[in-house]
């Protein structure tokens, strides 16, 4: 089988089914581990792929910016099931630290009964979660995304760069085992970038649907934050991967889907 028959039939494959593996191409084009590699490397090359541990994935398109409404109620038992797992690393008396999204939403949703605890956050939907109970809340400031409801900007940069938090729940548009913790525009990857540094300990906090994506403009590494707290759709090999990096704490619950 020529080269290009071969790849032609690698991508047939990555089609219908999202991934491949090595082994299993060895088998069935009866060639060398180095031949397929030599295959991947090629596709990789030329945006085809994007190559894992023993095999690769299809090159999907970057993830883009989505409203609010886009994202509210995709996931949500998801989501549910890590935000309960989130609060119970909060102690008393502690100030938290809440990235905009969904998920970390659902974190605040689970706070109205916390006396004791501070959070700040750059998410007018998360403040205004919490407006009538006893936590104390610190809103960034900032211009304001329409349709999102984040802050971003200059204001809420220099806001960032005068405190220090016992915690940050980071949200993510897409985690990828190389490219990291990635955003859709630089203003929300500096951002993010600021909170991690004012925070003692960050834990990123997603659904197994950002994982395997790529957005425009790097966050940071994955060995830059402390843990990950997900669901248990995650791939095996996606697994195995994120361990080598950070602690992941993976959560039962949530559709399929």
């Amino acid at each position: 089988m020529m080269p290009k028959e071969r790849r032609e039939q690698i991508l047939q494959q990555l089609n219908e089914n999202g991934k491949i593996e090595i082994e299993e191409l060895v088998n069935e084009l009866n060639v060398s581990a180095m031949t397929i590699r030599r295959d991947l490397a090629f596709l990789e090359e030329t945006d085809q792929i994007i190559r894992t541990h023993g095999g690769a994935i299809l090159n999907k398109p970057l993830v883009v910016e989505s409203s609010f409404r886009t994202k509210e109620g995709k996931f949500n038992e998801r989501k549910r099931a890590i935000a309960e797992r989130a609060v119970q690393f909060i102690q008393d008396h502690s100030t938290i630290l809440l990235d905009s999204g969904t998920t970390t939403l659902e974190i605040a949703k689970l706070l109205k009964e916390k006396t004791t605890i501070t959070v700040v956050t750059n998410d007018i939907k998360i403040a205004a979660e919490l407006l009538d109970t006893d936590v104390k809340v610190i809103v960034t400031g900032g211009e304001l995304q329409n349709t999102v409801g984040t802050l971003f900007g200059p204001l809420t940069e220099q806001m960032l760069r005068g405190i220090h938090v016992d915690l940050f729940f980071l949200g993510a548009h897409a985690i990828h085992g190389r490219a990291g913790v990635t955003a859709p525009t630089y203003e929300k990857a500096a951002i993010k970038k600021l909170m991690i540094e004012a925070s003692e300990k960050t834990w990123l906090v997603a659904d197994s649907s950002k994982f395997d994506q790529k957005s425009l403009t790097k966050v940071c590494d994955l060995n830059q934050i402390h843990g990950l707290i997900t669901d248990q759709q995650l791939s095996d090999e996606t697994e195995k991967m994120l361990n080598e990096y950070l602690e992941v704490v993976t959560v039962e619950g949530g559709e399929k889907g």
